[in-house]
């Protein structure tokens, strides 16, 4: 994989080379070449961690990517590893918050290979995109967790209180401009829907405006839900 020195965040300056010839048309700039790993699905993990030690993970989630863009466009909570995996991709994530003597919250992203074994992928010490879901989907938001962290206080229950899917809001392909958002009021109509917008005037081709977080009852009527959001809900110009 090839990662362009101002690039590599959310899919932008990453290019795939999938054989030797593939490099004649890599970006000409200072990259980094990493191995291309063969998994079976991202996950993520947020943990925090106060001044006195205290910590807390919040559930795992399953993660769902768009191939163009490269950047996720599903978030799945919870997630459908094994209990086995969850406490360890869980320990992992508490090991670097200890490690690195963090006061906050830390999003650690990983693959699950073929063969179920977790490679690290990201860290990002903030609320994070695969923690959106955790607004309405969980006793304690990040936010507020993560607000609990930096000054001390008890850090919050972070139990699931309904599966929910969390979808981004990408600008359409072939649209850039003010930003117009059509079907808003269709997908609003459906119940267990929270709408997100950032505020951003501007529209490009996979830009993230916003998301869109479903919850329900069961993790697949989320899920019907939120496919139905992902075809009617378009960012345009």
């Amino acid at each position: 994989m090839h990662k362009s020195r101002k690039g590599g965040y959310d899919g932008k300056g990453v290019f795939v080379m999938k054989n030797s010839s593939d490099i004649e048309n890599a970006p000409d700039v200072p990259a980094v070449l990493e191995k291309l790993i063969s998994f079976e699905k991202e996950i993520s993990v947020i943990v925090a961690r106060n001044e006195n030690g205290e910590t807390r993970s919040f559930p795992v989630v399953d993660m769902s990517f768009n191939q163009e863009a490269n950047l996720v466009e599903y978030l799945f909570s919870p997630s459908s590893i094994t209990p086995e995996l969850e406490n360890e991709a869980t320990s992992l994530a508490l090991r670097i918050a200890n490690e690195l003597s963090l006061i906050g919250i830390l999003a650690v992203e990983m693959f699950v290979t073929k063969d179920k074994k977790l490679l690290i992928n990201e860290i990002a010490p903030r609320p994070h995109n695969s923690g959106h879901q955790t607004i309405e989907g969980n006793i304690t938001s990040q936010y507020e967790q993560m607000l609990r962290a930096i000054t001390n206080l008890p850090l919050g229950e972070t139990t699931i209180t309904k599966p929910a899917v969390m979808v981004n809001i990408l600008g359409e392909k072939g649209y850039e401009g003010s930003a117009i958002y059509s079907g808003l009021e269709d997908i609003l109509k459906k119940d267990g829907v929270h709408v997100h917008l950032y505020g951003k005037k501007i529209t490009k081709p996979f830009r993230k405006m916003g998301h869109v977080t479903v919850t329900s009852n069961t993790l697949a009527e989320a899920i019907e839900k939120a496919n139905y959001i992902k075809n009617t809900l378009k960012v345009i110009a």
